[in-house]
């Protein structure tokens, strides 16, 4: 019996040792529900418990037990929430409060629709997040760095966060379910990330590094594994294709965001095809149909890729021309107001603009890169959409701001250094759509 209860003794410190690894980072915000995301570094007991700001009952989840086999990842719902309203809360591991040197809040989304203007928000968008690892990088400076911007982006106190791919790098060791998880986690756990993803809320898509391999097309063998990762490590609201890749739609407000897929459908860049997939039709009747049906003041599609340039470089849409020319006719056949893009994979950041005869112009914001390395734009780069002044060859951020009536939307755009200062700005205006 002694023996028993010296083991017993020294067992139970160990698991109430267990620690938080990276998190909590929050997911998706509605009205009804938030998603707590946190990872701990072995098995362990994790609830939240939370309450809106100056009202002092406490609400309680139940708590998750995490798992090797999931990457000790817990999931958690916070259901007991009132629409509108910011809330702090607490991580509790094993019963055990977490100390951290930040606040943590999250926050749900207003009803106010038939009632009200909608809410003024904002949010950031970045895309190109590379997270150096000497063992795994290559030989010579890193490729990674400016992890200020981090910093610079939670100061900033957006509603929300959207990550437009290339969130992180995957290397030539990681291409086992085990080296994906190791390349998840190394990129979770950067520690001046932990105050922006614990207070922000967080909206992604992918593109070719965090999907798979440089330039990664529909044959990659992994690609069940890396959307098991995704949907593991991210917190979306949805995924309107069960098992078949990552496309999505979330709304905040009046404005409507579809979360596109460029990766899991799409053909080998080498294909010499003109009609060659880039979404699929599958996806592209999706969209189409989504777009048609929307009242939302913008429209915002997300994609990893350039859409509304003609420069056939790199990965851009236009270098599969069916579709994009299809994609503009349907836009315009159809009389879609409010359509814009936001986009990254490019290594530099600017703003193109399309004019369209008989209806409005159509805009793709590229932001690129955040804390991977710069590049220099090419000559296809300077062509008739390009707005001037917004070509941007270092790292960079935006804040989007919505603001304004119903009727009369404002969506004021600003490129931000790594340090959080100004490179530029632009407004566009929901009448100006339409």
């Amino acid at each position: 019996m002694k023996r028993i209860f010296i083991a017993l003794f020294l067992f139970v410190p160990l698991f109430l040792q267990a620690q938080i690894k990276s998190g909590p980072m929050l997911g998706y915000s509605e009205m009804k529900e938030v998603l707590v995301w946190v990872q701990t570094e072995k098995a362990a007991d994790v609830s939240i418990q939370y309450w809106e700001k100056g009202n002092k009952t406490v609400h309680k989840t139940e708590p998750i037990h995490t798992e090797k086999s999931t990457a000790y990842i817990a999931r958690i719902i916070a259901d007991e929430v009132s629409m509108g309203k910011k809330y702090e809360y607490e991580v509790l591991v094993n019963g055990k409060k977490m100390a951290f040197d930040y606040a943590l809040e999250f926050q749900t989304q207003e009803l106010w629709q038939y009632r009200k203007d909608p809410p003024a928000f904002s949010f950031i968008f970045g895309t190109c997040n590379y997270v150096n690892e000497e063992a795994t990088d290559r030989p010579g400076r890193g490729y990674g760095g400016a992890d200020e911007v981090y910093a610079a982006m939670h100061a900033k106190k957006p509603d929300f966060m959207l990550w437009g791919g290339d969130n992180f790098y995957y290397r030539e060791p990681d291409y086992t379910r085990t080296g994906m998880i190791h390349r998840n986690d190394h990129a979770r756990a950067v520690k001046s990330m932990q105050p922006l993803l614990a207070n922000v809320h967080q909206y992604a898509i992918w593109d070719d590094h965090d999907y798979g391999p440089n330039d990664a097309d529909r044959s990659f063998p992994l690609k069940y594994t890396s959307l098991e990762m995704f949907k593991l490590y991210w917190g979306n609201p949805n995924f309107v294709f069960p098992n078949e890749g990552i496309t999505g739609k979330f709304q905040w407000a009046d404005v409507e965001f579809f979360l596109m897929d460029d990766r899991w459908n799409k053909a080998p860049n080498e294909l010499n095809d003109p009609n060659k997939d880039y979404w699929g039709a599958k996806q592209m009747t999706w969209l189409l149909d989504q777009l048609s049906t929307s009242r939302a003041s913008f429209k915002v599609i997300v994609n990893g890729g350039q859409v509304i340039s003609p420069a056939k470089v790199f990965e851009n849409m236009a270098n599969y021309e069916a579709e994009r020319t299809y994609l503009l006719k349907e836009l315009k056949n159809r009389k879609i107001p409010g359509v814009l893009f936001l986009s990254g994979d490019r290594h530099i950041s600017n703003l193109n603009k399309l004019e369209r005869e008989g209806t409005y112009p159509l805009y793709d914001l590229t932001v690129s890169p955040m804390t991977a390395g710069k590049a220099d734009a090419v000559k296809q780069d300077y062509n008739a959409t390009l707005v001037e002044g917004t070509l941007v060859q270092e790292r960079a951020f935006s804040k989007i701001e919505v603001t304004g009536p119903l009727k009369d939307r404002t969506l004021t755009i600003t490129l931000f250094n790594v340090k959080g200062e100004v490179l530029w700005t632009k407004e566009i205006k929901s009448n100006q759509l339409k």
